[in-house]
This record gives structure tokens, sequence and C-alpha cells, in this order.
């Protein structure tokens, strides 16, 4: 099996201003365009076999404001022989976000609708957060944990132990190679960030998926596993990040 567990999505403005209107969340060509992108991961040389659709909120969860867009998304969509289609929730933390997330036994139901729950650490004071509650086993536990690996530099200090502390509790941190071949700039930052997501966790439990827009930035599975061996990860370890550790998260 061949994961992608970051396929980008997002509403049309429409619907973005209006988000409870589900019916009108997509137009006819906006499914169009998903479903070439779908064939292009699943056929050609590609060949994905899972494909998690990821829904991308800012600061916090809010289920009087925000609706499961990805619903509404693959009811829409043609079913493929041995092709499974998952749900993701990314949530963006910033400085308002350390006031709460959002993720609390009341918004459990909001959360529950997907199959996986990102965050985007972007403070110290969220990173902290995380560790101590979000990385522990229970109904909100975060599935990924990641960083904007795009960023001039990365926002805080990756202290060891607070890395390793997580890794025990079974966090597991995301690279999006999507934008690892993006403008001159953005490829050097996503390059220094990621090495240093590699050295902080010794390449423990990270995971690779795409994140891409364009097809020109898609990557097959093989690809992959050799793009992430240059950030200084052993090949098995390599391996295990576009495999193994992808299949831990839904199985």
């Amino acid at each position: 099996m061949s994961y992608d567990l970051n396929v980008p999505v997002t509403a049309y403005e429409t619907a973005r201003k209006q988000p409870r209107q589900c019916a009108a969340l997509f137009t006819p060509a906006h499914i169009a365009a998903i479903e070439t992108r779908v064939d292009f991961l699943v056929h050609c040389e590609l060949g994905y076999n899972v494909l998690a659709f990821n829904q991308t909120i800012s600061k916090k969860i809010d289920p009087k404001t925000r609706v499961n867009i990805l619903d509404s998304l693959l009811s829409q969509l043609k079913a493929r022989a041995g092709v499974v289609f998952l749900k993701r929730l990314t949530i963006i933390l910033n400085e308002e976000s350390e006031k709460g997330f959002g993720l609390t036994s009341i918004n459990a139901l909001a959360v529950e609708s997907y199959d996986l729950l990102s965050l985007v650490l972007t403070t110290s004071t969220t990173c902290s957060l995380v560790r101590l509650a979000y990385s522990l086993p229970s109904p909100l536990t975060t599935d990924v944990i990641s960083l904007p690996l795009t960023s001039p530099r990365l926002p805080f200090l990756l202290k060891h132990t607070l890395v390793q502390a997580a890794i025990k509790n079974g966090a597991t941190g995301g690279l999006a190679f999507g934008v690892s071949d993006s403008g001159l700039n953005t490829k050097r930052n996503w390059w220094a960030a990621a090495q240093e997501v590699v050295r902080a966790t010794k390449g423990k439990r990270i995971i690779v998926s795409g994140g891409a827009l364009a097809e020109a930035d898609y990557r097959g599975p093989r690809d992959v596993q050799n793009l992430i061996s240059l950030l200084g990860l052993a090949q098995n370890l390599a391996h295990d990040a576009s495999t193994a550790t992808l299949k831990s998260l839904i199985i």
C-alpha cells in the first residue's frame, strides 16, 4: 500500500463565506479538477492507494462557524477499486490559539468526523501545550504534528527533551514534500527546517506526505523515500517515514 495523507482541499470562495451551506461547497468544475488530481495520484507512475484529503483551518476549531467540507466532497467523488479515501483536519495554531484550540470534550463530535487530526505549531507555547495534552492517548489525540517548514526560520528552538517526550507519548511529526521544489527561497527554507526536524527527532516517528497543489510537485513513493534520505535519514528510517509509520496512523 502507498499513502499520501496530505491532499489539500479548499471549498470555493462563496462557500467559505457561508460555511453552513454544505450543499454549495464545491462546484461541478471544482469536483472535476479534484477527480483529475485523484486520477493522477492513483494512476500514472505514482500508484497511491490511500489518500487523505486535508481541510485546513486557523486558530481553533469552532463548530458554530466551521463545517466538515470533506463529507460533502467524498459523497461526490466516484469510487475507485482498491483506493481508500480518508478525511484529515489540520489546525494552524498561532498566538491567539494559546488561549485555546477548541479541542475540548464539548467539540469532540466535530473532530470525530475526521479520520486524522493534525496541528501546525507556530509558537513555543503551543508546542508545549500539544506535548503536554494532545500527544497523550485520548479522543482528541493529535495524529500528526507539523511545523511551518517554508518560513525563513523555525518559529522556536526544537528542544531535544521536549521532542523526545512527545515521541515517547506517540506523537508523529509530519513533513510535506510538496513545497520542497517551490521557488529558491522556499526550497532553501524547507530543506534547512526539515533537516532540523530530523536532527531533533533522530528520524523517529516522522511521516512524509504530499501537500502539493500542482502536478509537477507530486512524487511517487520511491521518489519520496529517496528525497527524504537526503535529509540524513538512514534508509530504514526513510522507508518507515513513507510506509510503516504512515500505515500505523490509520490502522
